[in-house]
């Protein structure tokens, strides 16, 4: 099972977090904080599996972001990579050669895919091209209800005048 996933830039800020096990607001923090700094410091030759608190610690680096999940002890660590491959290609897809800046304006939209791929912390859906339409179908509800919403806001501003 994934407990958590994190997101951090090589600057070490969050860009994105996904809790599946419960953890209070302190103790997010905390591990945020500590995971992070064992991450970042590790060279780059190292292993992308680190033992953290009795769990492992997942992680791998594309550009400037580390897509970490954190499992349980027995759990396949390469299985796990994988899984943070898949969300990485997925994204890539969506946003067209995905960067930093795309999940720093578009969140909602890289936890719609995580939420599309992980439930409860588990993989749910491995087939990316099912993933992509469930996403344009949630883009084109997206768009309905902002073409609703202005038609609804130009009728009560004509009856207004």
């Amino acid at each position: 099972m994934i407990h958590f996933v994190l997101l951090i830039s090589r600057q070490g800020k969050v860009r994105l977090t996904k809790w599946y096990s419960p953890y209070s607001q302190k103790e997010r923090s905390k591990v945020i904080r500590e995971l992070s700094g064992m991450i970042l410091n590790r060279g780059p030759k190292l292993c992308n599996f680190v033992e953290w608190r009795g769990l492992k610690a997942v992680y791998k680096r594309y550009a400037s972001l580390y897509f970490c999940m954190c499992i349980d002890q027995d759990d396949n660590e390469l299985e796990v990579l994988e899984i943070i491959h898949h969300y990485v290609e997925i994204l890539d897809r969506y946003f067209g050669s995905v960067c930093e800046l795309d999940l720093i304006f578009n969140f909602h939209k890289a936890y719609y895919i995580l939420d599309e791929l992980l439930i409860a912390g588990e993989l749910q859906e491995s087939s990316k091209k099912t993933v992509a339409r469930l996403i344009a179908a949630q883009d084109s509800l997206v768009e309905t209800a902002k073409e609703q919403a202005s038609s609804i806001s130009n009728i009560i501003a004509q009856a207004t005048k």
